[in-house]
């Protein structure tokens, strides 16, 4: 019996697209990397690559905050959800209407959070 461990980089990218000039903030981290805080301008993006390791167990989650949601938590990378949903690259996309992320296998955006009421 053998361990599969998969090969090769994987890419996160979230995506401001709140509109109407708004920026947010985003500070991303994992157990042993901490990315700092960002500043992400409407249309643009921010990314990092990283090497899942070999048990599974990865994690990147960020904390995230704009006008209309001063702070919001979500998980940008977790291996058991993530290594078949996004195989390669995992891409965000931070709307008025919550987060949403993007299905490597099927093409189509998925909603994945609200923002909190």
């Amino acid at each position: 019996m053998g361990v599969v461990v998969r090969v090769g980089a994987e890419h996160v990218s979230i995506k401001n697209r709140l509109g109407s000039g708004k920026t947010m903030s985003l500070h991303c981290q994992s157990k042993d990397n901490d990315l700092g805080n960002q500043t992400v301008a409407d249309g643009s993006d921010y990314g990092w690559d990283f090497s899942p390791n070999a048990w599974g167990t990865t994690l990147f989650y960020c904390d995230l905050g704009w006008e209309g949601v001063p702070e919001f938590h979500f998980d940008a990378y977790v291996s058991s959800r993530d290594a078949v949903r996004c195989p390669s690259d995992c891409f965000w996309l931070i709307s008025l209407e919550g987060v949403y992320g993007l299905n490597g296998q099927t093409g189509l955006w998925e909603f994945m959070y609200f923002w909190p009421s």
